[in-house]
This record gives C-alpha cells, sequence and structure tokens, in this order.
C-alpha cells in the first residue's frame, strides 16, 4: 500500500469495536511517533497510553462527547514537554506533537485501526486524572482503536482552492 493509499484509507473514526488493540500493533504505532521530525530535534512530545478501562472512561468524561471515545481501544494523551518559540513566533509543541499524531494516524491507518483527533477537552482535568507535571502542556487527544463503521468518505476542497504558486492567488 502507497502512502497515498494510507492517507485516503485515513479517516476521523467516531464509533469503535470495544476490542483491545495488540501490543506489537502499540509498538509499530509509536515507533511511528518516534520518528517524526521535530524543531531542533527536541522530540518533545510525550504520549500517555490509556487502555485500562476505569480511566479511560474518566478521560473520555473530559471531552465534549464521552461515549464516541469510552469503546475505543486506547485514549492518546499528547504532551510537550518544551515551551520553546521558534523564530517565526510558533510554538515548538503544538507543532511537533501534531507531526507526531499524524504518523501515529497514518500507521494506524496502515494497521486496520482508526482515530480521531479530539481537540474539545478539559487539558487540565486531563493532567490531574493522570499526574502529568504543571510545566508540561496537554496538546491534544487521539482516540485509537478498531472501528466499528465503515470509513467514510470526507470531501475536500479542489487542489486549485488550496495551492498557489510563488506568490498569493487565491
Amino acid at each position: 500500500m502507497s502512502i497515498l493509499d494510507i492517507i485516503q484509507k485515513r479517516y476521523s473514526c467516531r464509533s469503535y469495536q470495544e476490542k483491545e488493540i495488540e501490543q506489537d500493533k502499540l509498538d509499530r504505532i509509536f515507533e511511528a511517533a518516534r520518528l517524526a521530525p521535530s524543531a531542533k530535534n527536541f522530540q518533545d512530545w510525550r504520549f500517555v497510553v490509556v487502555t485500562d478501562k476505569d480511566v479511560k472512561n474518566k478521560i473520555a468524561s473530559v471531552t465534549n462527547r464521552p461515549p464516541l471515545f469510552e469503546k475505543a481501544g486506547a485514549i492518546i494523551v499528547a504532551c510537550s514537554n518544551k515551551e520553546y518559540i521558534m523564530q517565526c513566533g510558533q510554538a515548538v509543541g503544538p507543532i511537533d506533537v501534531s507531526i507526531a499524531l499524524e504518523h501515529i494516524s497514518l500507521q494506524a491507518a496502515e494497521l486496520g485501526l482508526a482515530t480521531c483527533w479530539i481537540g474539545s477537552f478539559d487539558a487540565q482535568k486531563a493532567k490531574q486524572l493522570l499526574n502529568i507535571p504543571e510545566d508540561v502542556t496537554v496538546i491534544e487527544l487521539m482516540s485509537l482503536g478498531y472501528p466499528a463503521e465503515k470509513g467514510r468518505q470526507n470531501t475536500r476542497l479542489a487542489i486549485e482552492e488550496i495551492l498557489c504558486y510563488n506568490k498569493w492567488n487565491f
């Protein structure tokens, strides 16, 4: 399967089978994350993989739609341990963690698993539930598991609507 095939297969899953994820698949998924690029090679991402049902339900409860995520095999709590601001004015944490999460998402799709980025959650409550230190930033949550639904085709803008060359031409 080509990388473009995997990208086309990936979608935001909102319905999971209540099924455990095999350790070898988790190992491959987090190896993909480990290999992600990062600013200044900080490798500032840190992941808490929540698989215990009770803890998973507590983490799901800090999202805006807990029932969507409780059945997932895991909820990934993606964090950054750096506060560095790049010369362009952007913080490294959200960018580096997002790249690593997309590596996770694509590797999961290749393995027959599905993911969903979860941006609507209470980061402070997640930190408290998992004993994440104050100096670590929770950037994003991601559900991971076996889909209970078939992948959806998301509509995408035409290439001409998102791409121009040499100057802004929209």
